[in-house]
């Protein structure tokens, strides 16, 4: 779905080229459409690793679960970001300006959280 989502966004990237948009505009779309891609090929990349990984299952879900929630709080940041023009780089905006904040910031920290427990995983594998 993510994947969808994200390559469903280079329509919008591609007309905010074509009507020559503020440089915002198309820089948000850009990310939205690449990042999302990279986003889910990443998860594709991980799904094939997983079963290989000598890990409890626990810490396996845990790198599920991170990837996943921080694909979809991308999935929905990035396109509103695009938007609404707003990044979403501080806690005090209103409406949707709050929840552009709030999935960078779940999206980020998932990540985060996901990259450091599959580094364990691999470190553990060895």
């Amino acid at each position: 779905m993510v994947l969808l989502a994200a390559l469903l966004y280079g329509a919008p990237y591609a007309k905010a080229i074509k009507s020559v948009a503020t440089a915002q505009v198309v820089n948000s779309w850009r990310v939205a459409h690449q990042s999302l891609c990279l986003g889910a090929v990443l998860m594709f990349s991980v799904a094939a690793i997983l079963p290989f990984l000598s890990v409890s299952a626990a810490l396996k879900w845990l790198i599920v679960v991170a990837l996943v929630t921080s694909s979809y709080a991308f999935t929905i940041a990035t396109p509103l970001a695009a938007i609404t023009q707003d990044r979403g780089l501080a806690s005090g905006g209103q409406g949707w300006a709050r929840l552009v904040y709030w999935g960078n910031i779940t999206g980020a920290w998932t990540s985060l959280v996901a990259a450091g427990a599959l580094v364990v995983a691999a470190g553990m594998s060895l």
